[in-house]
């Protein structure tokens, strides 16, 4: 066991985990699963789910947790060694599950299995499974079905590009601003500016473009001449519009080969456009009906974020003097605005949130609402800055995860959740194998040996991303393929995490997970209340700029033609749904990963779509808070059993019922947002 990746007899040993162990791992791990194949798909062997699973599903599972560790560490810690060693295997990697998933000989096999034979949790995996095989072209044959496996490893080979391009486009940025350009930015970014140039002996303050840098230069810094350096920067990430060098780094052409060749695809599996494809395993029975939805929802938002911007053209002029805003003074006046009209800004609040404490409280609500533990644990870990933690209910296992929050170098932006490994009562052991979790946010890292403070953004990540974990963790599902979020269709992914947010505005929940940086104070009621009364604020603004995203999404992959230029479509996407329009420079496109890179092309709709099912499933908890105002905790039993618990085992809209008794309705989210 002298390679790490073939080691998987505990957690994974990522501290000894290196780029030479990739190739050979990725050739033994290969071998297996190709022969596990050719055993299953010969005539003689039974067309049983048991004997496939106890032969195939061991060998592929073995090859998905080694080259998900490969990808977890290209995601989170990238060097050019690792890059090139990940992107040498990954064509192999994608060529053996682009076979396997058309591979008619195992298609007729499972089409072969009697249902009956079947426990209700083994059916859904095996009707997703057969579904499956259609989409991966096992129904395709000859120069057909050639064609469709080198569309698969071509994607993937940029799609990776992409992302490569959009982190090193992120990471090659740097200004050396100096204190005077910096007036109005808080206190603590300034010091870890300062303390970053430091570290590579220059004079000044080191800024970057990773959120927690930038966002606070948006919202605080004085200097209008500042912003505009940094907005440029940010916008042109990745184009033709970045400046000098950073133009290598363009994705333009990456995004126009993706769209045509995801195009071709859809034809090859007889659907007329890629959109298609991508609603066929989802909750929305067609692409109408979420072009629908989100034009419904972006004309009911659309008079509160016309007011939005009216409020804050009134408030430039009249306050600060600024006729005319430009796109880079929009973050500055929203700030500013949302102090004057709420007396406390976003710096005042980030003091009462420490990243220990917050991570404490968190941890004090998901044990009391869902009946669970959360302890600290021992791990290897791949940065001294990730921490490691177990959950157990009435004293065993149930799962544990990774937690890695601070932004550096060498790690993408963003936030998410990926799974280490799945809960699985393993056909080859009998043993019950529990859930591991990766949690990464891009969170502020501290200053002068003091712990990180987040901004109530950050929090509302952090609880997000949490929600994720838990439906990978608490799953109590024994089929892999349909455990925690294994089968979950894609557009009701988001409704744990989306749930898990509304706890960041409730008062009996945040006055124990808040303590002020310097006092230790916790959060004062008078402020908690002005952040209530500004929790809606631009909520109109801001559904129409998700809107933006997931039109645009779902339009270039169903009415936009890829041997055109993508930028005329956003553009009058813009226009029919912003009411603020980027300036002709802004190419926000070619670092949109989520669906050039990420598993949301067409399916970006998603977040708004599953926030009308959290909404509405958090209004339970509303409706049965006790005298108290904290969550009842029979309805909290209660979700976890109907949505955690059950995972993919079942359609979305039937766990969604089985815990409201009714199908989610529209008007949760609308009045949780201020536009009922």
């Amino acid at each position: 066991m002298s390679n790490p990746l073939l080691d998987f007899s505990g957690l994974p040993a990522f501290e000894r985990m290196a780029p030479e162990h990739v190739a050979p791992a990725v050739d033994v791990l290969l071998a297996r699963a190709d022969a596990a194949l050719d055993t299953v798909t010969a005539p003689e062997f039974p067309a049983r789910w048991d004997a496939i699973a106890r032969v195939l599903d061991v060998a592929t599972e073995e090859l998905g947790r080694a080259w998900g560790a490969v990808s977890h560490l290209s995601s989170v810690a990238d060097t050019p060694e690792l890059r090139a060693a990940y992107n040498a295997a990954l064509p192999r990697v994608t060529d053996f599950w682009t076979r396997l998933g058309a591979d008619e000989r195992l298609y007729a096999k499972y089409k072969a299995i009697d249902p009956d034979s079947l426990n209700p949790e083994q059916k859904q995996a095996w009707k997703n499974a057969v579904r499956n095989f259609v989409l991966s072209g096992a129904e395709l044959s000859g120069a057909a079905k050639e064609r469709f496996a080198q569309i698969q490893e071509r994607t993937a080979e940029l799609q990776q590009k992409f992302s490569e391009n959009a982190l090193d486009a992120t990471d090659a940025f740097a200004y050396y601003a100096s204190a005077e350009e910096l007036d109005g930015v808080p206190a603590d970014v300034q010091q870890a500016a300062r303390e970053a140039a430091a570290a590579e002996g220059k004079e000044g303050h080191k800024l970057s473009l990773k959120m927690p840098v930038y966002l606070p230069v948006m919202q605080f810094a004085r200097s209008s001449a500042l912003r505009e350096r940094m907005y440029r920067a940010y916008v042109t990430r990745a184009s033709d519009q970045a400046e000098g060098d950073a133009k290598r780094f363009d994705n333009g052409a990456l995004i126009r080969e993706i769209l045509a060749l995801r195009q071709e695809e859809a034809r090859l599996l007889g659907y007329a456009n890629f959109g298609e494809v991508s609603v066929a395993p989802k909750m929305a029975k067609s692409t109408t009906e979420v072009i629908d939805f989100l034009r419904d929802l972006g004309q009911r938002a659309r008079p509160y974020a016309e007011k939005d911007v009216s409020d804050l053209r009134h408030f430039a002029a009249e306050r600060l003097a600024l006729a005319d805003p430009q796109p880079w003074d929009w973050p500055y006046i929203s700030e500013q605005l949302k102090e004057a009209r709420y007396a406390f800004s976003e710096q005042e609040l980030r003091q009462y949130f420490p990243a220990p404490t917050v991570l404490a409280g968190l941890f004090k609500i998901v044990e009391t609402l869902f009946e669970v533990a959360i302890l600290p644990d021992q791990a290897p870990v791949w940065n001294p800055a990730v921490q490691f933690y177990r959950i157990e209910r009435a004293g065993a296992l149930v799962g544990q995860f990774y937690l890695d929050m601070p932004a550096r170098n060498g790690k993408r932006g963003g936030a998410w959740m990926d799974d280490v490994r799945t809960r699985w009562l393993r056909p080859d052991t009998g043993a019950l194998q529990t859930p591991i979790a990766h949690l990464v946010c891009n969170f502020s890292t501290g200053a002068q040996g003091k712990p990180a403070l987040l901004t109530h953004d950050d929090v509302i990540t952090l609880f997000h991303e949490f929600g994720h974990g838990l439906h990978h963790m608490l799953t109590q599902v024994n089929e892999r393929d349909v455990s925690g979020i294994g089968g979950v269709e894609w557009d009701a992914v988001e409704l744990p995490s989306q749930f898990m947010e509304n706890f960041c505005w409730e008062w009996d929940v945040l006055r124990h997970m808040t303590a002020h940086a310097d006092t230790g104070a916790p959060l004062p009621r008078d402020l908690f209340d002005k952040m209530i009364a500004a929790k809606n604020f631009q909520s109109g603004m801001q559904t129409l700029r998700q809107i933006e995203f997931s039109l645009f999404d779902m339009l270039l992959h169903t009415e936009h033609d890829p041997a055109q230029d993508f930028m005329p479509l956003l553009d009058l996407v813009r226009a029919e749904v912003a009411v603020l329009q980027p300036p002709a420079f802004s190419r926000t496109a070619h670092t949109f990963s989520h669906i050039f890179a990420g598993g949301y092309a067409a399916g970006y709709y998603s977040y708004k779509w599953a926030e009308v099912l959290s909404a509405d499933a958090y209004a339970a908890f509303e409706e049965s808070a006790g005298s108290d105002g904290l969550p009842n905790p029979e309805t909290g039993r209660r979700y976890r059993q109907a949505i955690l618990e059950a995972g993919g085992s079942r359609p979305a809209m039937e766990s969604f019922k089985a815990f409201r008794g009714r199908e989610p309705s529209l008007d949760a989210l609308l009045r949780h947002q201020g536009m009922a």
